[in-house]
């Protein structure tokens, strides 16, 4: 054997004995050439593709790990929008981190915020278009919702917090907000001073350079919400801003939990909606599509993803924490739990009402002779698929 094939009978050892090759049964070979080992055991229906996949889907998946990370004095942010994962037209999400006592400056934006708290507690405030006052303390698992243009502002309590944001607008960038002390920045001091009716030296000290700039920013851990309580003449807001998602009943089946939260039971959200799924180990969220694109978010575990686009067309993908997943409408879908632990999600919607298409639900409502006309299975078979809508399959 010469020593360059003795070489390459050694890396094919090397590679095959790290657990990650693009080998199915009899298809496929090791990789002789450059690799990212870990990367490839994180995808492992990417590099050896089940024999389902077929032709070509755009990438449903990009992790928050792999985006650029704005740090600052009071905490992080980073974001995952249109230009990291170009097929989320309709959704974008930032993840942040805020130290204990730390701001998110008061701001606004053109899209409407919706966030699920991951950790810790905050205390949220906004101010509608009739001046009326919104404050609420909210903690892991909570919602707020805040409609396009209403300023807001978000601040850590005494143990800090981190939680996700998703706009409805997948060219959203947590960069272009419109910032309080950007607005005092860009304003001639002499316009601020007639505005407010105070001296033009009060705003002698603003900050005026980037290396003052609040955006997240360090600040004192906030009194009692019943203390910090705004005192307004027109009063609270109509509908709260913030919506308890864990008080709410789940749906339970074989196969784990979900928690629907729509305008049905949070008005506020009116443009966003989500399902909070739990799948035990085993189990998989039952093959369905939805009438809207769908925007994940992986909280916990491992899942795998395969999407059927029609016209012999379909990938599969693995997610785990951080990751985001992405499904176009119309395309069906299922979520398998592929871990010893449960797997945790959000399914996230730009429409004010969760809905899905069941494959159980449409086999069980089809007369049977039509299904076993269609598929060439036996009666015992076509029995089995005569069942009702379970949304998550036990294993």
């Amino acid at each position: 054997m010469s020593q360059q094939n003795a070489h390459s009978v050694r890396k094919e050892i090397e590679n095959a004995s790290s657990g990650a090759q693009p080998i199915r049964g009899d298809l496929g070979a090791s990789i002789l050439g450059p690799q990212n080992v870990p990367l490839q055991r994180e995808n492992p229906d990417l590099l050896a593709s089940p024999w389902t996949d077929n032709g070509t889907l755009p990438n449903l998946k990009f992790s928050f790990a792999n985006s650029r990370n704005r740090l600052l004095t009071g905490g992080w942010a980073r974001e995952v929008t249109i230009r990291e994962l170009p097929i989320a037209k309709d959704l974008a999400g930032v993840n942040m981190r805020l130290k204990p006592g730390a701001i998110r400056e008061l701001h606004w934006h053109k899209e409407a915020e919706w966030a699920y708290m991951l950790a810790g507690t905050a205390r949220i405030t906004a101010v509608d278009d009739q001046g009326r006052t919104f404050i609420d303390d909210v903690r892991q698992g909570d919602l707020w919702n805040f409609p396009t243009v209403t300023p807001h502002s978000i601040q850590a309590l005494d143990d800090g917090c981190e939680f996700l944001l998703v706009f409805d607008d997948g060219n959203f960038s947590e960069n272009n907000t419109f910032l309080l002390t950007d607005l005092f920045k860009h304003t001639p001091r002499e316009i601020l001073a007639k505005n407010f009716g105070v001296p033009e030296k009060a705003f002698a000290d603003i900050p005026l350079d980037v290396e003052h700039e609040r955006y997240i920013f360090s600040g004192q851990v906030p009194g009692s919400l019943f203390k910090e309580m705004p005192k307004s003449s027109a009063g609270p807001v109509p509908q709260t801003f913030s919506h308890h998602m864990m008080a709410q009943e789940p749906i339970i089946c074989p196969g784990g939990w979900v928690r629907i939260t729509d305008s049905t039971n949070f008005p506020a959200a009116s443009t966003i909606a989500a399902a909070l799924v739990n799948i035990n180990p085993g189990g998989m969220r039952e093959i369905h599509w939805h009438p809207h694109d769908e925007w994940q978010y992986y909280i916990s575990g491992h899942g795998r993803m395969t999407v059927f686009a029609s016209g012999e067309h379909a990938r599969t993908f693995n997610y785990q924490a951080g990751d985001v997943g992405y499904v176009p409408f119309s395309m069906s879908h299922y979520v398998e739990n592929q871990g010893e632990e449960p797997l945790l999600y959000l399914e996230i919607f730009r429409t004010n009402k969760f809905t899905d298409f069941s494959l159980n639900q449409w086999m069980a409502m089809t007369p049977p002779e039509l299904i076993q006309a269609h598929l060439n299975v036996d009666k015992s078979t076509v029995a089995a698929l005569h069942k009702d809508k379970q949304i998550l399959v036990g294993s």
